[in-house]
């Protein structure tokens, strides 16, 4: 008996220990392997190229922009538009508004010119007829001073109440004539007024007439240079299309006053409109070498300059600055709105230490890698000279450290809950 249960005792404690070391397997297994997919990099030394990549689209550099005319009344609907991407010559018609409502304003006004001038050619006879009037009265008043006048000669010859009353009567004559004088001058100036009122009148109507026809003509948008049509964006549309990309203007669409609703590139000089991170704004400057390749046009490479950069959009966790890149020359198979991939030449330094940018950390004020030493990875302070979206140049370590890619401690978390998942699986 006590040897039966020697035996059994050694048995179970097989049991256990074959258990325990397959535990410690596992453990070492999976250890392992967490640590075999830990990404490392060298710390190297060299030349380095720092560049700046981003993607854009390919636009005219002095585009034309056609936008629809102030011409007030609201919205205008769109009666033709020319297809996206479509060859135009200079003098061709590219968008074409309803005149509709302009057509009436024009009728009216031609109708209020023609009858306002006839109200001039009226005032102009009533202030003839009234000045003839006036000028007759006038003279007569005269003749009748001077009839009065040689009455008055014959006062010495004659009794004295015959005198008074020749006396009395050239008064009356030369208060006449005062009176037919003042009455020319003020119907003189009441004529003109009269006159001028009507010429106002049609000088008004004349000029809506000539607003109405200038309407009409702004509401046809013609192309002043030849190019490739570059239809716009809706943006009437932007409550309807919230969180989307906004359509482009179709026939039949609304456009308000100002709104452009077409664009004809100018071929002759082509600029990619690029969206760049905020990280790498601070290197950018005018004048930077750029190297450009349309995706559309595989195989190609065309060389540029930074034109200018302006300002920022986007969210405060993605923050973009625009930068517009001019193309050195142009070619006949670009088009507007193709996709470019860019890459800005920032500088080069010389024997410098480099890593990739996702090696480089930073916590608290500090700035460091991950290196490895006999214990595993540890932190390592290093100091920052240039940094890009793929490299930094660094300080403060030697060629050759092999450095980690990604957060040690980071993956290490992640290693325990794989082996506790292991373990967990091999308990069952």
């Amino acid at each position: 008996m006590k040897l039966r249960t020697l035996l059994l005792l050694l048995a179970v404690l097989a049991v256990v220990g074959a258990l325990a070391w397959g535990a410690i397997r596992v453990v070492r297994a999976t250890t392992a392997t967490i640590a075999l997919e830990l990404p490392t990099t060298r710390v190297k030394k060299g030349s380095v190229t720092l560049t700046v990549a981003a993607r854009g689209e390919l636009q005219g550099g002095n585009s034309e922009m056609l936008t629809a005319p102030m011409i007030g009344g609201g919205d205008m609907a769109i009666t033709s538009l020319r297809e996206p991407g479509e060859l135009v010559s200079p003098g061709d018609v590219v968008v074409q508004f309803d005149t509709t409502e302009q057509d009436f304003k024009l009728k009216e006004a031609e109708a209020d010119l023609a009858e306002a001038q006839q109200q001039v050619i009226k005032a102009e006879a009533d202030s003839l007829a009234t000045d003839e009037e006036s000028q007759y009265a006038m003279l007569s008043a005269q003749s009748d001073v001077k009839l009065a006048e040689i009455e008055l000669r014959r006062n010495p010859t004659i009794s004295a109440i015959a005198a008074r009353q020749n006396e009395i009567l050239l008064e009356a004559a030369r208060n006449r004539q005062r009176q037919t004088t003042q009455d020319l001058a003020n119907k003189k100036t009441t004529s003109s007024a009269g006159v001028a009122i009507q010429k106002a009148q049609e000088n008004k109507a004349r000029v809506m007439a000539d607003i109405a026809r200038k309407n009409i003509e702004n509401m046809t948008l013609k192309a002043k240079t030849g190019g490739y049509v570059n239809v716009q964006q809706n943006t009437n549309q932007n409550m309807m299309y919230w969180g989307m990309q906004l359509p482009p203007f179709q026939l039949g669409d609304t456009a308000s006053g100002g709104m452009a609703v077409a664009q004809i590139p100018d071929l002759k000089s082509w600029e990619v409109s690029a969206n760049v991170g905020e990280l790498d704004r601070g290197h950018l400057t005018v004048g930077q070498k750029v190297t450009i390749r349309v995706v559309a046009l595989a195989g190609k490479e065309f060389s540029g300059k930074v034109k200018n950069i302006g300002g920022t959009t986007g969210p405060p966790w993605d923050r973009r600055f625009e930068a517009r890149i001019t193309l050195d020359q142009a070619a006949p198979e670009l088009r507007p709105g193709m996709t470019s991939n860019m890459v800005i030449t920032l500088e080069t330094l010389d024997n410098v230490l480099w890593i990739p940018s996702q090696a480089l950390f930073e916590s608290d004020g500090r700035t460091f890698v991950y290196a490895r030493g006999p214990n595993g990875f540890v932190p390592h302070d290093v100091t920052l000279v240039k940094r890009s979206e793929s490299q930094a140049v660094i300080t403060g370590i030697k060629e050759g450290e092999t450095v980690a890619m990604s957060n040690p401690d980071q993956q290490l978390k992640t290693g325990a809950a794989t082996s506790n998942g292991a373990m967990k699986a091999l308990s069952k």
